[in-house]
């Protein structure tokens, strides 16, 4: 694994959570995220790590300022070899005795409290491996963060009429909408935008499978969370605010939902391994190969 350029991960004792988050150029959003923790966290002791996926960018001495004002690590990495990379490579850099981690994207802000809600959980929860926040977005609206691990069913359903009709049975399965007032719940996986996991179960897991380049590595590990035998848990008196860091429009755009396929074909062919699911195997490429071109001009447009 290639790892950070240079860390620096003192730490000071009785620290309960590792704040992990990957910049790549986002020094627009990175100050409100890190202003946020104290009054998220304010009855647990935290360190935060910055992981920075582009070094050479223009942007690293302002993030650099803003890391150290906040009293954050700022972690460069060789290279951008993905956001699970990042993560893990951070993840494995950190002093023993932190025995939570908070993974976050940095286009987030934590509301008051969220940080030690989402520990509450764990410490009532003894079987959670993860627990994952209530995602608001800017208009008011809760992002589905926590749903079930894709089926060949939904999958295929989503993949093929997703795009045609939205609404369709098994989008809404893929999906689900949470509504405004959520309930405590157990999910198949959680958002990698933000959810709180165990150290000893992220490392049981080896972290993220740096496979995945973009998309799907939070729905894997989720997945592999639960075959572990572990939870993951939905709580929504923890909350966030996701800002909508970098929108992308057009090429760039496209380029993603590529990758998003992509990365949906990984899963749920190593999901759904064997010889004896080839033909099923290869239904679902040829869906989801349909759906990325059809959705890929739509933004090209």
């Amino acid at each position: 694994m290639t790892g950070p350029q240079n860390t620096e991960p003192g730490t000071t004792p009785g620290i309960r959570v590792a704040v992990v988050t990957v910049s790549y150029d986002s020094a627009a959003v990175l100050e409100p995220f890190l202003a946020s923790i104290p009054a998220a966290a304010s009855g647990t002791a935290v360190a935060v790590y910055v992981a920075d996926n582009k070094p050479d960018s223009p942007a690293r001495p302002e993030i650099e300022r803003m890391t150290a004002e906040a009293g954050a690590h700022y972690v460069a990495m060789t290279g951008n070899l993905g956001y699970g990379h990042a993560v893990n490579a951070v993840v494995d850099t950190l002093p023993a005795g932190i025995p939570f981690v908070l993974v976050s994207n940095p286009d987030v802000v934590l509301h008051p409290g969220a940080v030690d809600a989402l520990l509450a959980t764990m410490d009532e929860l003894p079987d959670a491996g993860a627990v994952g926040p209530k995602i608001v977005e800017t208009d008011g609206s809760v992002y589905p963060s926590a749903r079930p691990v894709p089926s060949l069913r939904n999958g295929i359903g989503h993949a093929i009429f997703g795009t045609l009709w939205p609404g369709n049975p098994w989008t809404r399965a893929y999906r689900p909408p949470l509504g405004e007032h959520p309930v405590r719940r157990e999910a198949g996986w959680l958002s990698g935008s933000c959810f709180l996991i165990r150290r000893e179960v992220f490392d049981a897991l080896d972290g993220f499978d740096t496979g995945y380049f973009m998309y799907f590595e939070d729905v894997d590990l989720g997945y592999r969370l639960g075959r572990l035998g572990r939870r993951n848990v939905y709580e929504p008196n923890a909350v966030v605010l996701h800002t909508g860091a970098h929108s992308t429009t057009g090429d760039s755009a496209a380029r993603m939902l590529e990758a998003h396929h992509d990365s949906a074909k990984r899963f749920l062919a190593r999901k759904y391994s064997g010889p004896l699911r080839w033909p099923v195997r290869t239904a679902l490429s040829l869906g989801l190969t349909v759906r990325s071109a059809l959705v890929r001009r739509k933004a090209t447009r």
